[in-house]
Formats: structure tokens, C-alpha cells, sequence
């Protein structure tokens, strides 16, 4: 979806505070996994833990960081995952559902290409 519409569109990923950290709710398939990652306390850390997060994932989507106050994970109820659309007159105009199960990239998609007329 990035690749399709990136030039029409401009992406974000707002890394907000870490899920599952081992100092916090670590689950199981973390330690799996052997994502072990401590919740960040400075804006540093947090930087350093999101772009270990996009190298390992191979991520292309610009990414930025939240504040350590969670200012935009408090504005967007971003915990745990969600996708939202912008549009050009800064209101919402898509609001996807929390995730796991309410990340739903088609219905965004959607979104996008009626926004775009497409």
C-alpha cells in the first residue's frame, strides 16, 4: 500500500511505548522470539528501540517516535496497533479499529482510494 500510494499519500508510523518490554507485560512469544526490549525512559532509548524495530522488520515507511508523555498515542488511542487517514483538512478520515483485530490495511485502502477518487 506505501509503494502504491506514497506519492499521493504521506505515510507515517508513530512508534509509541513499547507493548510487551521485559520491565512490563513481556509475553511469551517475545521471549520466544528473544524480543527483549526494556521500556525506554528517554527520548534516545525510545529512538534507538524504533529503529532497531524498522531495521529488523525491513520497514520503508518513514517512522517517527512519540514524546514520553504518549502525547499521540493519548490523542489517537494508538495502544495497541491502529491506522488512521488524515485527509488534507486534517480531520480524520479513517479511523481502523484496535488491533490485532481491528488492523485491517483493506479498509484503509478503501479509504484512501475514495479519498484519492480513485
Amino acid at each position: 500500500m506505501y509503494v502504491t500510494y506514497k506519492d499521493d499519500v504521506e505515510f507515517v508510523m508513530v512508534y509509541i511505548r513499547e507493548a510487551h518490554p521485559v520491565d512490563g507485560w513481556q509475553v511469551s512469544a517475545n521471549e520466544r522470539e528473544k524480543i527483549l526490549v526494556l521500556q525506554p525512559d528517554s527520548l534516545d532509548a525510545r529512538a534507538e528501540v524504533c529503529q532497531e524495530m524498522c531495521t529488523k522488520l525491513e520497514l520503508t515507511i518513514p517512522a517517527v517516535i512519540d514524546t514520553l508523555d504518549d502525547t499521540v498515542n493519548k490523542a489517537y488511542s494508538g495502544w495497541p496497533d491502529r491506522l488512521y487517514l488524515v485527509g488534507k483538512d486534517g480531520k480524520v478520515a479513517y479511523k481502523g479499529g484496535p488491533g490485532p483485530s481491528g488492523f485491517k490495511p483493506l479498509e484503509l485502502e478503501l479509504a484512501i482510494q475514495k479519498a484519492l477518487q480513485r
